[in-house]
């Protein structure tokens, strides 16, 4: 008789448990509805522990629920990255759990809103970068590439964004990320004008854009080629590298970028420019030792170093005028490292050509 007492407490307590849960959906609907999603996900956050001993349906309906929540939050750009993510997760929870039950009232609303909200962060992410938040605008690539990796375009506008944001160690972890895929950005785009906006818009296929202009919505189609992104790609890793004075990989991926393009001017300038920055960090170096015999010594070794260091550079500097010789930044740089090695002969001779 004891027993029955326990298991009858216990499947009130789970009653009672499961109407307060309800009672609290239906409270964070019904301000969701009234455009209150921060409040609703407060309440939803609260709730969800007591979800877990819930019907699969049930689950369904409290999962599709928080989704919405912090897709409007997401689409708000309120902690959009985040949110983005969260509403992500849920739908997947929703899918999941419809799945499971065979009862699938969600499951195509949450797909369109996975859609939706994947076109916002998308947009959202390259209004922050035109606005120069930087940041922002990689951490919502991340995040849109994160939940669809077949897109790879949000990787790269991920790395491209963490450059501008001179954050130098993501933009190399994405950068290595494109390259272990064999990204090369190559393809084609779909566009057509939007006739409210007046800008053009991408869309994802012929028919995607074809189903928007017979809506009326868009109009003046047209198809545009990319070209490969491969060397921009490796261009802006080596500059990263460089700028965390990694020289020796910066060095490594921008000779590998001239195997890409040997005329590629940037990576000859900028290879000279990274033995120049070697230099200065041995003249800094140099420029804090004392006079001490062994200092001294230490002196000669790093002075020598230095001029090799600065006369490695006029390799590419020369490359540079042999293909482009009105070139004035590559001249002005070697004139400068001519003197600075005190070889009169060859600065008299570029000064005079010039």
């Amino acid at each position: 008789m004891k027993n029955n007492l326990i298991i009858l407490s216990s499947l009130l307590l789970m009653s009672i448990g499961a109407l307060a849960q309800k009672d609290q959906i239906k409270e964070a609907q019904t301000l969701f509805d009234k455009g209150k999603s921060d409040e609703a996900s407060a309440i939803l956050n609260k709730t969800e522990y007591l979800i877990l001993n819930a019907s699969d349906e049930d689950k369904s309906d409290f999962y599709f629920l928080k989704g919405n929540v912090l897709k409007d939050l997401a689409v708000k750009n309120i902690d959009a990255a985040n949110n983005f993510t969260q509403a992500a997760q849920s739908y997947q929870d929703v899918f999941l759990y419809e799945n499971e039950s065979g009862k699938f009232k969600f499951t195509v609303k949450a797909n369109a809103a996975l859609k939706e909200m994947k076109s916002s962060l998308v947009n959202g992410a390259m209004t922050d970068f035109n606005a120069g938040k930087f940041k922002e605008s990689a951490e919502k690539s991340y995040k849109v590439y994160l939940f669809d990796k077949k897109d790879t375009l949000n990787l790269y506008n991920a790395a491209a964004s963490s450059v501008n944001a001179k954050d130098y160690d993501l933009a190399i972890k994405y950068y290595e990320a494109l390259k272990k895929i064999n990204f090369s950005g190559k393809g084609i785009l779909y566009l057509a004008t939007n006739k409210k906006t007046k800008e053009e818009d991408v869309f994802v296929s012929p028919k995607a854009r074809e189903s928007a202009i017979l809506q009326g919505s868009y109009e003046k189609p047209r198809t545009e080629s990319v070209p490969s992104k491969k060397i921009e790609v490796n261009s802006n890793l080596a500059y990263s590298y460089m700028e965390k004075k990694d020289y020796a990989k910066a060095e490594t991926t921008y000779n590998y970028v001239l195997e890409l393009d040997p005329n590629y001017i940037d990576a000859y300038i900028n290879l000279a420019y990274l033995k120049l920055q070697m230099k200065k960090d041995l003249a800094d170096e140099i420029a804090m030792l004392g006079t001490s015999p062994a200092e001294m010594q230490k002196y000669d070794k790093l002075n020598a170093r230095k001029d090799d260091v600065a006369r490695s550079a006029i390799p590419y500097l020369k490359k540079v005028l042999t293909i482009e010789p009105k070139n004035t930044d590559a001249t002005k740089t070697l004139l400068g490292v001519y003197r600075s090695l005190d070889m009169t002969n060859e600065y008299n001779a570029l000064k005079s050509s010039m």
